[in-house]
């Protein structure tokens, strides 16, 4: 017998190796010759890192970079060795969270630390980068990040331009004569999840800028600013091109990737996927496992716990899926390959209390306990 868990974080509770280490508890109690693998899962954003390098025999990095307000921020990201492959999260660098909300505000923040960060990895022998840019605080078209790694943005007197989203108003020329030369050899897939272009209604500034602290003064400015630092960007980089989608993702992050570095925007689960071999896994199961924190018509939509289970489907696979919570609306996700669902919750208890790790860990072990009691009964006719 075996069965393939692939499950999400439980976002403040479980890791998902964490989740996956809980339902093998659960089925062992049952029948400790069962063959469980456990597999990482994330969609690229928070928790990517965590899944990755757990998963894939990683190991983490920690560097002190510029955060987004130009302090110091210690930033974790994961080297896979033996694929020389880094994981990064943007928002370890460059996260909204940490932007004080009195403080936000998307004319100062910068992407700088993110270039730093893959200047680390770069350094570590790293050529292949698969990075995460949700949840940025910043809307500087990504030129901070590009000035970590020695791209110019000089001003009309030939000096660089400051941090922020205001460092696009000043912005008259971009040269190359200083990128650091690994950079062409390396390879990135962004996770990427949004469809945003780089200007217009739907662009970075208009979207997500109110979020980050722009008024509506300080959003029209912006995507003014962001406009013409693309056709300034075209001219040099034939590459540029602010329409496509994605490039509004991160406040512009998006485009400085797909323009000045080898970059392909993807869906976050996708890259997951594909990086840990999930499919390879899944074959030959007789059982998949997924699930997330909370199960609703979102997950439906295509989050993580659904592209398991059309992977799993693709095999004919019974997919079987745990949440801490699960809302009426998610009974949609059985439309999408998922055949049953679970909450993992024993009894009445306060939120605080269900979030604990160690309560987390046992309720999803008691529960997945019974549900693989039931299956096997359906299976094999044992009790």
């Amino acid at each position: 017998m075996k069965i393939v868990t692939a499950i999400d974080s439980f976002k403040g509770s479980m890791t998902s190796m964490e989740a996956g280490l809980a339902v093998t508890e659960g089925v062992h109690r049952v029948d400790s010759d069962v063959d469980v693998q456990i597999r990482p899962l994330a969609d690229g954003g928070e928790g990517t890192v965590e899944a990755l390098v757990a998963g894939m025999n990683g190991m983490k990095q920690e560097i002190q970079v510029t955060g987004p307000l130009g302090t110091p921020v210690v930033c974790e990201y994961g080297v896979i060795e033996s694929s020389k492959t880094a994981v990064i999260e943007m928002a370890g660098a460059a996260g909204i969270t940490l932007v004080p909300d009195e403080k936000k505000n998307p004319l100062y923040t910068t992407t700088y630390g993110v270039g730093e960060v893959i200047k680390d990895a770069i350094g570590k022998g790293c050529r292949r980068f698969i990075i995460g840019i949700g949840g940025s605080a910043t809307n500087d078209g990504g030129i901070g990040m590009l000035q970590a790694l020695g791209f110019g943005f000089m001003n009309k007197n030939g000096q660089p331009v400051p941090f922020g989203a205001r460092g696009l108003e000043e912005l008259e020329t971009i040269t190359d004569t200083y990128v650091i030369p690994e950079l062409k050899e390396c390879e990135f897939r962004i996770a990427c999840d949004v469809t945003n272009t780089l200007c217009g209604e739907q662009g970075a500034s208009a979207v997500y800028g109110p979020q980050k602290g722009a008024t509506p003064s300080m959003i029209m400015q912006m995507d003014k600013w962001l406009a013409y630092y693309a056709a300034l960007a075209k001219e040099k980089f034939p590459k540029a091109n602010a329409k496509q989608a994605g490039t509004g993702a991160a406040g512009g992050l998006g485009f400085a990737f797909l323009t000045f570095t080898n970059a392909v925007l993807e869906s976050g689960i996708k890259i997951v996927l594909e990086e840990t071999q999930l499919e390879e896994y899944i074959k030959d199961a007789d059982l998949v496992v997924t699930g997330e924190g909370r199960l609703d018509r979102q997950t439906a939509m295509g989050k993580a716990p659904i592209g398991v289970a059309k992977l799993a489907k693709k095999y004919g696979k019974t997919v079987i899926a745990f949440a801490g919570s699960v809302e009426r609306d998610a009974r949609e996700c059985n439309e999408h390959g998922i055949d049953a669902f679970f909450p993992v919750l024993r009894g009445i208890t306060t939120l605080e209390e269900a979030m604990k790790n160690e309560n987390a860990k046992r309720n999803l072990a008691d529960t997945a306990e019974q549900v693989y009691r039931l299956w096997r009964q359906g299976r094999t006719g044992k009790k």
